[in-house]
């Protein structure tokens, strides 16, 4: 039990990680169910258009997908564009702001549609396919050679032998994909640890009130998740009795417009506020006076 305990921990602490690892794996089994039993290629004029369109189309598909399924996306954009807030939005809208809250959700929504491209690149299938019809590698592969040689190039892909003919003193179709693979895998690993590394020198606060930011967040997601569905049960529940004529003279508390306004901000870190979330804040300020919710008033 002791032992469970532990790797319950261990994935609670490192759920980042952890998600971005399993959100990759699912994208290369994706790729390469994909490559073997959708893909094959025109081997003819239409050979760069198709092979882009594997290459390219799913990883902007999965880059949108990581947007809808994040939840902070809406949580930023929802009620954003509305008169109340036009003005303080234009207030806010600074770099540093943008930073620190789209940054790491492009990142976030970034790990599926990269993992796409390097391992569709070191598969060398698309990227095949789609160079072949360029008018780069007609001209790297058969500058003085005709037209036959140009038509031998779009068929490349769909003939090994061929392959190795045209290539045999050049580098292949093959291994230039493969290379630009590798170098993509380098660089994004080589970015998110610059950036990581940039992102904790400028911090505002040190690793351990960074953590305790962290902790008190999800403890309040996990605290004030449930209460708006205690709050409706019991708004039903009232509902239910005055129309069944059952009386029922409690009230209780309900936050107002401009209650939920002030507690929806994204909240980032400010050196001079000691408030982990917008919440805090809010309550801390006593400014959470609720009006009593009248059920006759309604």
């Amino acid at each position: 039990m002791e032992g469970l305990q532990k790797v319950v921990e261990f994935c609670m602490h490192h759920q980042t990680i952890l998600g971005c690892s399993t959100v990759s794996l699912l994208t290369v089994a994706s790729e390469q169910i994909f490559s073997s039993v959708a893909f094959k290629c025109p081997c003819n004029s239409k050979n760069m258009l198709y092979g882009s369109s594997f290459l390219l189309a799913p990883a902007f598909v999965l880059f949108l997908l990581g947007f809808m399924v994040n939840p902070s996306t809406w949580r930023l954009l929802t009620g954003k564009c509305s008169p109340e807030n036009h003005v303080q939005c234009r207030r806010r809208r600074t770099c540093a702001c943008f930073c620190q809250l789209w940054v790491p959700m492009i990142a976030k929504a970034s790990v599926a549609p990269l993992t796409w491209i390097a391992v569709a690149l070191l598969g060398a299938n698309y990227y095949e396919c789609a160079a072949s019809g360029t008018s780069l590698m007609e001209s790297f592969y058969c500058k003085g050679n005709g037209t036959d040689c140009q038509n031998q190039l779009l068929k490349v892909p769909c003939d090994e032998e061929l392959s190795a003919k045209i290539s045999s003193e050049r580098l292949s179709l093959h291994a230039q994909s493969q290379l630009i693979g590798w170098f993509l895998i380098a660089s994004i690993m080589a970015g998110v640890l610059i950036f990581t590394c940039v992102r904790h020198c400028y911090s505002p606060v040190s690793d351990l009130q960074h953590g305790s930011f962290k902790t008190n967040s999800k403890k309040e997601e996990e605290l004030v998740e449930p209460k708006p569905k205690q709050h409706a049960t019991k708004l039903a529940e009232r509902k239910k009795n005055r129309c069944f004529e059952e009386t029922d003279s409690s009230t209780f508390s309900t936050p107002k417009n401009e209650d939920w306004q002030k507690i929806s901000i994204w909240c980032t870190f400010n050196s001079e506020d000691q408030f982990y979330s917008k919440l805090h804040d809010y309550v801390s300020n006593n400014r959470g006076n609720s009006t009593k919710f009248q059920e006759e008033g309604q």
